[in-house]
Formats: C-alpha cells, sequence, structure tokens
C-alpha cells in the first residue's frame, strides 16, 4: 500500500514541556495503514492524547497520531474480556462496559489518555490490590519494525514485556483487557492532620478500596490542584485525603462534593489543568511510610521550588517487565514543578533520595534514571533490551530519550 507523507507538524505535549518536530504526521485509520507507514519510515513514535511529561513520544522522523484507531470493538460478557484500537480513551470504555455489566478493575485521575499509551507506560489508579493498566493486558497486536503483524497471547512470554514497553517492540494496533464485573463507588473526602493520614498508611490502604492523599506543604498549594479544604481551616502541613470503597445496592446515587456515589468510571476522573510538570517514583511497599516522611522533610526544607501538593498511593505487583511495580507493591509518589521556574534541582534533589529507596519511574512523567540504574532497580532490563533488539534491531522505535536507556 502506497503512502505519501503528510506536511509535518509541530507536536507539543499536554503540559507545554515537550516539544518536536517530525519530519512526517501521520494519523493512520487502519492496521494495514500503520504496516505501510512503518516500512516507509527510518523512525517511528507514537502519541495518542500526548499525557506523558517525559519526552517519550518525541521524533524527528514520523510521528503516528493514533486517535483515528478509537473505539470498543467488542465485550466477551462471559469471560469479561474487552477488545480495543489503541486510540481509545480511557474514558470511552465506561458506558459500553457497564451495559455489559461489567467495568475496568481501576482508574486514575485522568481518563482522557489512549489506552495504548495508557498501557505502555504502566499508568495507575491507587489501591494495594490494583494493578496498573498493563497488568490487565491479555492480548495484543503489534506492528513490528519490518511491518509485519506480531499477535501476543497469554501464552506467550513476550506478552510480559510488550506490556510495558514505551513503544520500543512496535505500534499497537489492537489491545484485549480484562474486565471485572461492574461495581459503584461510595467516595469520601476529607481534610486530616499529617499525622492521622500518613501515620496509618498501611492500616488505611488494606482497610479500604483506594485509599491516598495529597499532603499541602504551604497554604497556597491546594490551589494549584483545585482540592477544596473546610472554611477557615489551615492548610500548610496538612492532608487531602480521598478514600473509595465499593457501594452496596442500597446506597442511592450522589453528587454531594466529597462524598458522591455512583458508576465507578463517573467518581475516578478529576479535573486537572496542565499547569504543572510531574515526577512520579514508586518505592517498594514495605519502606512506603519512611520514604514519604523523608519526602516531606525535604519538601519543607525546599519551598518554595516544592509549592505543589505531594501525593501518596498504592499500587499492587505485576509481573510486566519494565513496570514499577515488578514483583513487588509499591508506594506511589508525586511531585511537580511549577512551569515557568527552574524546578529541576528540586526534582533532582527528589530523584537522588527517592533513589536511595530503590525507586522505580513512571516512564510517562518527569525522571532522570540511568542505564545504570535501570539494570539495577529492573530486574528484567536486560532480558527487554535483548527482546527489543530482537524485533527492532535498527531501532526505528527508538528516539534519543530512550536510546540512552534501551540502546
Amino acid at each position: 500500500m502506497a503512502t505519501t507523507p503528510k506536511t509535518a507538524e509541530r507536536f507539543t505535549n499536554w503540559a507545554g514541556n515537550q516539544a518536536c518536530e517530525p519530519r512526517a504526521t501521520e494519523s493512520p485509520a487502519s492496521e494495514a495503514e500503520v504496516q505501510a507507514l512503518v516500512r516507509a519510515a527510518q523512525q517511528v513514535r507514537c502519541v495518542g492524547t500526548g499525557h506523558s511529561f517525559s519526552p517519550v513520544c518525541l521524533t524527528g522522523g514520523t510521528l503516528l497520531r493514533m486517535n483515528r484507531m478509537s473505539g470498543v470493538t467488542d465485550i466477551d460478557r462471559g469471560t469479561g474480556r474487552v477488545t480495543a484500537l489503541p486510540g481509545t480513551p480511557v474514558g470511552a470504555f465506561g458506558s459500553p462496559l457497564w451495559d455489559a455489566g461489567l467495568a475496568l478493575g481501576n482508574q486514575g485521575d485522568i481518563d482522557t489518555q489512549g489506552i495504548a499509551g495508557a498501557v505502555a507506560t504502566a499508568t495507575h489508579g491507587s489501591g494495594i490490590e490494583h494493578q496498573s493498566f498493563s497488568a490487565t493486558v491479555r492480548r495484543m497486536r503489534l506492528v513490528t519494525a519490518g511491518g509485519e503483524v506480531l499477535e501476543l497471547g497469554e501464552n506467550d512470554a513476550r506478552l510480559a514485556a510488550a506490556q510495558v514497553a514505551l513503544g520500543m517492540l512496535g505500534v499497537i494496533t489492537e489491545l484485549e483487557l480484562q474486565a471485572v464485573p461492574a461495581y459503584r463507588l461510595a467516595e469520601r473526602v476529607e481534610h486530616w492532620t499529617w499525622e492521622d493520614a500518613s501515620g496509618r498508611l498501611e492500616e488505611l490502604d488494606r482497610a479500604h478500596r483506594h485509599y491516598s492523599f495529597f499532603w499541602i506543604p504551604a497554604e497556597s498549594s491546594a490551589a494549584l490542584y483545585g482540592l477544596s479544604t473546610p472554611e477557615g481551616a489551615t492548610l500548610a502541613d496538612s492532608c487531602y485525603v480521598k478514600i473509595y470503597d465499593e457501594a452496596g445496592d442500597g446506597v442511592p446515587d450522589s453528587d454531594e462534593p466529597g462524598r458522591r456515589v455512583g458508576r465507578s468510571y463517573l467518581i475516578y476522573p478529576m479535573t486537572f489543568e496542565p499547569n504543572f510538570h510531574e515526577l512520579e517514583y514508586f518505592v517498594p511497599y514495605d519502606r512506603g511510610a519512611e520514604a514519604v516522611a523523608a519526602m516531606r522533610e525535604l519538601m519543607l526544607a525546599r519551598l518554595p521550588d516544592s509549592i505543589f501538593p505531594m501525593e501518596v498511593r498504592t499500587v499492587a505487583a505485576d509481573e510486566s517487565w519494565l513496570s514499577h511495580s515488578y514483583e513487588r507493591p509499591s508506594v506511589v509518589i508525586s511531585v511537580a514543578g511549577m512551569p515557568g521556574t527552574d524546578y529541576e534541582p528540586y526534582l533532582r534533589d527528589v530523584d537522588r533520595l527517592l533513589g536511595e529507596f530503590d525507586a522505580r519511574v513512571h516512564w510517562g512523567k518527569l525522571h532522570y534514571l540511568t542505564a545504570e540504574q535501570l539494570h539495577a532497580r529492573y530486574p528484567r532490563a536486560l532480558d527487554f533490551i535483548a527482546l527489543r533488539r530482537e524485533l527492532d534491531p535498527r531501532g526505528v522505535f527508538l528516539n534519543d530519550h530512550l536510546r540512552e536507556l534501551f540502546a
């Protein structure tokens, strides 16, 4: 199939901190079009909605925008399996799955990302019993560097590599995910002291479906994420706590702020403006409370650079080779820098501190991981690199950012 490259378009991500000028920008509408474009290109990267803060999508070659390959294409009520195209937004799964008596097992605060990107970067929600999107993948089709279609199923050991691959093994053209029976959530959003929120992290995490909190370092911090707090309350060194539990049939739906009850996919999302640049690291669960306390001390020492709240969540262990939670549950620590300020020294201090806790990274967020650290902190890193070289010996799917780590 012959293709004519389109005029190059400058790409800028959602937050405005990453940009590139591809040689060509394409929007394929089918797997066959993806094959032809990959065969004709020297370098290929893909982008959905551009929610990554890291340079993972950047390229001077061909940028594939996957928004035309979108939609839930099949739902098997019996097995709970749902098939979708790569550009399907996370939020688009909610209604069709609900109508089939199903739901995604977990979600994060943002539901506008394309599912392939969410999977490729191990995007997640919260809860020690709940894994990332990547771990729910049961089958995947991708176009490899030679333009061939590779289908990986549950009996193929390579699926664990492809579940979190940052687009380095090929262009995802179809995904099959494991859904769960539909459920409703009851929300509790409250303003707690630091001691109450952090001191009982493991207890509360195991007592609820989801327990997470934002620690607010300064009086002006809460407004940066649109967090509401009781009138007259002192905000500095306090926490905005979120607790979600499944709601029984006898609990009516509610739109009351901080006490909403309803379908899971309607309760999860929050609205964020891209007025921050985020770093997110994952430390072993059994060292999580220690790491969070150390972060608080660092942030108090580094104001005003660290004025954004620190978010603390948890995520279950999984078997995806490049996952932040490969073979270990994690405490998730997220911080951000203010656009337009020199926040890098602060974030590098965060990187050094959490490195002492064997921290892994969110591939779609800012990070400072080196190749040496990759090999030390990710037990299957060398296996992944060997497979990447086998499937893509010319490095078609690498960019400068990824080449430093995975070439």
